[in-house]
């Protein structure tokens, strides 16, 4: 039986944040919230965007579930705010890859078939 690479929690937490950064839009919308220091609205942003309100809340769910913001209902009403910590873990993580690609964290051999394996496509 060959070896499969199994993708450590780090490899695919890297992943969650290239997806994350992968599209303008939320490039855009991750830099308004560093350089305001502050939360926004949804409804501001896309005042702002060449999107839709449906298509911005896509984008800013992609950002929440990589962990760069977080939101805070306000009902009718969502603000969004940059997670300082995860964006800090983020930049390291990012920085660490792009500085040493070679660091054993992005794969580890197993020999178990039992274990799920997530593999490209």
């Amino acid at each position: 039986m060959s070896e499969k690479p199994q993708f450590s929690p780090e490899v695919l937490q890297l992943a969650r944040l290239a997806k994350a950064l992968s599209h303008p839009v939320r490039i855009y919308i991750i830099q308004k919230l560093i350089k305001m220091d502050a939360c926004c609205y949804s409804g501001d942003l896309v005042e702002e965007l060449p999107v839709g309100r449906s298509t911005l809340s896509q984008h800013l769910k992609e950002l929440k579930y990589a962990g760069l913001i977080q939101g805070e209902i306000n009902p009718p009403y969502i603000k969004y705010c940059i997670n300082r910590e995860k964006w800090e873990e983020a930049k390291k993580m990012i920085t660490l890859f792009f500085k040493d690609n070679q660091d054993p964290f992005i794969t580890k051999k197993i020999k178990s078939r039992s274990h799920v394996n997530i593999t490209p496509k």
